[in-house]
């Protein structure tokens, strides 16, 4: 049995993109097909772990990707500019949001750190302790821990000063360890 021509040994992603950037739908679909695990991974995370969500601002993402492909540069390799796209529509969900509704979720989230994480038997299940944290700590912390971003970088993403993304981060931490610490008891 041959390998599909776009595994990653035969898939040439510039030539992709190349043709994708032309204009070319089927380029297009092999990219997205090469990228969407990843885009919805990190997306998924950043909404908290709902599904529904997620799935709208991947698709979302990879519009905004197409319609902008033709101005890709090239700078940086495709899938890292891809990802920031993705990332960056994401947070711009998160910061359409009104304060109100933040607050509304942070004391909800606040709250649900005495919540068990898991059902008895199942193993911890850190996924679910970073889709408890509020909104905005959540995102620091996987922008900052988990997608490697800098404060300088969420702090300008998420329309909130450096000082702001260290105390979120901070603060989301400080919430895990509860969760964690309350889970083992």
């Amino acid at each position: 049995m041959s390998a599909p021509a776009d595994t990653l040994e035969a898939f040439d992603e510039a030539a992709a993109v190349g043709r994708a950037a032309r204009g070319d739908r089927r380029a297009f679909e092999q990219l997205y097909r090469r990228h969407v695990g990843r885009v919805y991974g990190a997306i998924w995370r950043l909404v908290g772990g709902h599904h529904a969500r997620a799935e709208e601002l991947t698709q979302e993402a990879f519009i905004k990707a197409w319609q902008a492909l033709p101005d890709f540069r090239g700078e940086a390799a495709f899938g890292t500019w891809l990802y920031r796209v993705a990332v960056n529509a994401a947070m711009m969900d998160l910061r359409s949001r009104s304060a109100g509704e933040d607050r509304e979720t942070d004391d909800a989230a606040l709250a649900q750190v005495a919540a068990p994480l898991t059902s008895p038997g199942v193993g911890l299940d850190l996924d679910r302790a970073v889709a408890s944290l509020p909104p905005r700590a959540r995102a620091v912390l996987v922008l900052y821990d988990i997608e490697g971003w800098t404060h300088d970088e969420i702090a300008g993403g998420l329309g909130m000063a450096v000082g702001s993304s260290k105390a979120q981060l901070h603060r989301a931490r400080q919430l895990l360890r509860q969760r964690l610490e309350g889970h083992r008891s």
